[in-house]
């Protein structure tokens, strides 16, 4: 009994040393690029864009494979945001992709809602709860406003209801450390 809780000890030893080991040797990096580019988008993960959400969007972004004025959500701050970090000339926001709006968080009629979960299943950050055959509702700081849960209700329970302009939703510009100058504006919470 005691040999094999020391062999399966020594295992588990080899294995944890293996296994760290190849975590470091074999790293694999993410892209910079990438990164600083996606966190200056929304997070909507609307597909307004084309893309499946805000990362596709910034890889393709990041290998010129996207223009950046297909985001609706964030509009001409995130434009310029990342016009500034990849030095590219700041382009009006592509009309095809929809037109810049206020921010806004979903809000479901209670009393109308016949829970079917179809705005459950729409919704890209789970910020909806409900069950089957029960009423639903909408976490409001959790809501990105993409309204993809708008188009699958059949009862037209879901409403976008703008979020008011206080101190807690002001956006100012974040500067930049590495580079002194601006790269968002990010919003308070």
């Amino acid at each position: 009994m005691l040999s094999a809780v020391i062999a399966i000890s020594a295992l588990a030893l080899t294995f944890g040393l293996l296994l760290g080991y190849s975590a470091i040797r074999f790293r694999v990096e993410g892209d910079p690029v990438v990164d600083r580019i996606d966190a200056l988008l929304p997070q909507t993960q609307c597909g307004q864009c084309g893309f499946a959400g805000c990362r596709p969007y910034a890889q393709a972004i990041a290998q010129g494979e996207a223009e950046i004025n297909r985001c609706p959500p964030g509009g001409e701050t995130t434009i310029i945001g990342l016009a500034d970090l990849l030095g590219r000339d700041v382009v009006p926001l592509d009309a095809e992709r929809g037109e810049e709006k206020p921010k806004a968080v979903a809000v479901i009629d209670e009393q109308v809602c016949i829970g079917c979960t179809l705005c459950i299943q729409a919704c890209p950050v789970d910020a909806i709860l409900g069950a089957a055959k029960s009423m639903h509702t909408v976490i409001a700081s959790e809501c990105t406003g993409c309204e993809l849960c708008l188009p699958p209700c059949p009862v037209d329970c879901i409403h976008m209801t703008p979020v008011e302009q206080d101190i807690a939703h002001w956006k100012w510009p974040f500067p930049d450390a590495a580079s002194g100058g601006v790269i968002a504006a990010r919003e308070v919470h």
